[in-house]
């Protein structure tokens, strides 16, 4: 189904992991149908919310049906670029790195991951899921020889430029950045700054604006 629209907001982008994810859980649980209003109970975005980001992409609903589960399940995975596969890499085999390699459920939904980096010799020759990690060292050359969509850094934040430097010049045009610190790359290059310490930030201002 096309788009209706070009220039989608990233309020609405930022929703719609969450929509696949109730949606994913309504195909497991054989839902067929669904209405705007039983989303919202489910999700906790208002109905009206709901309609308008969905009419953000197509006409998914029908009046006095509600939503075809399966099909508007296809339609954001189709959306969110998750119907085809994706080659990965991890840069930084700590405690993040290897919380991510472990996480099946990316592999599930078409994150292949390919190769392992760091630079710890304590590390080096360890497999995480039958993938061995490498010494740092082998990444360009590693890059040069295979095609990588997505690679997900998680060093130390001094070095996270650097490696994001080699991702680029090497054609990687998705980054996954878990270091505390916001990377620069060119405009064709997707960059996804996840800092946790933030994230705890917000959770403690919200309590404290509750108390």
């Amino acid at each position: 189904m096309e788009k209706k629209k070009n220039n989608i907001s990233m309020a609405v982008i930022k929703r719609l992991p969450k929509y696949h994810r109730y949606l994913n859980e309504l195909v497991n649980n054989e839902v067929d149908r669904i209405s705007s209003k039983e989303l919202s109970e489910k999700i906790g975005f208002t109905a009206s919310q709901i309609r308008q980001d969905l009419n953000c992409f197509g006409d998914f609903g029908q009046q006095g049906y509600g939503y075809n589960v399966k099909d508007l399940h296809y339609q954001i995975c189709n959306i969110l670029g998750i119907t085809k596969e994706y080659e990965t890499i991890i840069v930084g085999a700590g405690n993040i790195g290897q919380a991510i390699a472990n996480y099946i459920n990316f592999q599930k939904m078409g994150f292949k991951m390919n190769a392992i980096f760091d630079r710890n010799p304590k590390l080096l020759g360890l497999k995480i899921r039958d993938v061995e990690i490498q010494d740092i060292d082998c990444l360009e050359p590693f890059l040069q020889k295979n095609h990588i969509d997505i690679a997900t850094i998680s060093v130390p934040p001094q070095n996270a430029q650097s490696v994001c430097d080699i991702l680029v010049k090497n054609g990687v045009k998705g980054i996954w950045n878990f270091a505390p610190v916001d990377l620069m790359a060119p405009k064709d290059v997707m960059v996804e700054n996840v800092h946790l310490s933030e994230s705890l930030l917000t959770l403690t201002c919200l309590m404290n604006k509750l108390i």
